[in-house]
């Protein structure tokens, strides 16, 4: 099993938020505090370390007092979460890096733990799994995965499911669905 000490925490709030308007998601209000800071509050004490990924108000996120990384500058645009996780897998010097959503405030509390139980030596990277589906924004991964992401951008592509399905990798099932409930809309914002 991966000691959590192992494990750096990446926060992807970098995000277009185009269903909620354009307006930077992680920075949005729920029960009073920021969805990121609600996220990256719940992921520090699951590893060793956190980071933040964000292509906007830089400075906000900064005050959180974790490193806040914007996409790789060879990337332009929003390039969704894989431009993210690549430059988490840039920052991290940790052998392991462990993504959460900025907009699922409610993640499990054992989610990186569960994840690192299932890191063996022939995977590359542990997604989280719910009876609905994988929820491939949390993940475990091996900084070594960065060349193939890498290659992958680099080829035009964008699917996060299509470049995970060319690594090794193992699932976890987590019971509740909700848990994983994430806010894409204002009326998910109002729901949540």
């Amino acid at each position: 099993m991966v000691d959590r000490s192992e494990i750096t925490g990446l926060v992807l709030a970098g995000g277009q938020g185009s269903r909620l308007g354009g307006v930077d998601k992680g920075l949005q209000l729920h029960r009073g505090q920021p969805l990121a800071l609600q996220a990256l509050q719940r992921l520090t004490p699951q590893v060793g370390k956190v980071m933040l990924s964000a292509n906007r108000h830089l400075d906000e996120y900064a005050r959180w007092g974790a490193p806040v990384w914007p996409d790789p500058p060879d990337l332009s645009g929003y390039q969704g979460p894989l431009a993210g996780f690549l430059a988490g897998l840039a920052h991290a010097d940790t052998p392991y890096l462990a993504t959460v959503p900025c907009d699922c405030p409610r993640f499990p509390d054992d989610l990186v733990a569960r994840l690192a139980e299932a890191m063996q030596d022939e995977i590359d990277l542990v997604l989280a799994r719910t009876a609905a589906g994988t929820e491939p924004a949390f993940c475990l991964m091996r900084l070594g995965v960065a060349g193939s992401l890498r290659r992958y951008l680099a080829a035009g592509e964008r699917k996060v499911g299509r470049w995970m399905s060319q690594m090794r990798r193992a699932e976890v099932t987590f019971d509740d669905p909700a848990a994983f409930f994430n806010i894409n809309t204002p009326d998910d914002l109002a729901r949540a």
